[in-house]
């Protein structure tokens, strides 16, 4: 059987200490390839663009600027990549901002490091990682964003996003409704195709004012 290709991921961080840190351990996961350091929102544009890796993990404040403000620019490099942001202070405000920009997730830097590492795993895979106890702000706060309610969620769709709601990861929707991860990454998508949303936390905050979680 092939092995899987390794996650390619490009590490923003200005601390070196803690940059190294991650780095080796982030490397030495079997499907974890680090193909490039950077320290500077600049550095992390120009190695996004060259590499473009599957996952940036980056770092919130850089010397030259706001790691989120530059979630979009990164896009613009390497539309592929999802963005992961390492942050000291995780709030409903902060983790509504990731959002909005098209981040994928927030991780706290006191978080262990394979608390790290499934992170990244789970946004290369589509996912999105925000702490279940922040989800409740970030909703209040995308409720208002435009979207709409499209065709009938079948029954294991509703399932579905009710493990959503929970802050269940597509691995934890797997395990709970006993299907394959590709079948549960398969239910999440439709559930966001027929919601219109862009994201996890979007179908929710969609569901919620449409009053599908009532």
């Amino acid at each position: 059987m092939p092995t899987a290709p390794s996650i390619r991921l490009v590490l923003v961080e200005d601390h070196a200490m803690v940059a190294e840190a991650i780095g080796l351990a982030l490397g030495r996961a079997p499907d974890i390839d680090v193909v490039a350091q950077a320290g500077t929102i600049a550095g992390a544009l120009a190695d996004t663009g060259r590499c473009q890796p599957d996952v940036v993990v980056l770092d919130r404040r850089l010397p030259d600027g706001d790691g989120i403000a530059a979630i979009g620019r990164l896009a613009a490099v390497a539309p592929r990549t999802r963005v992961l942001v390492l942050t000291g202070e995780a709030t409903a405000s902060v983790a509504a901002r990731v959002v909005a920009a098209g981040g994928a997730g927030l991780v706290v830097k006191s978080s262990r490091l394979g608390e790290l590492e499934s992170a990244v795993r789970e946004v290369a895979a589509g996912g999105v990682v925000f702490a279940p106890g922040l989800l409740p702000g970030v909703l209040d706060r995308l409720t208002g964003r435009a979207g709409h309610v499209g065709s009938a969620l079948t029954a294991r769709e509703r399932e579905t996003l009710l493990l959503l709601a929970e802050g269940a990861s597509t691995y934890e929707i797997s395990d709970r409704l006993g299907v394959a991860h590709n079948t549960a990454r398969n239910h999440v998508q439709h559930v966001l195709e027929k919601l219109g949303a862009r994201s996890k936390l979007e179908a929710v905050a969609f569901a919620r004012r449409d009053g599908l979680l009532d």
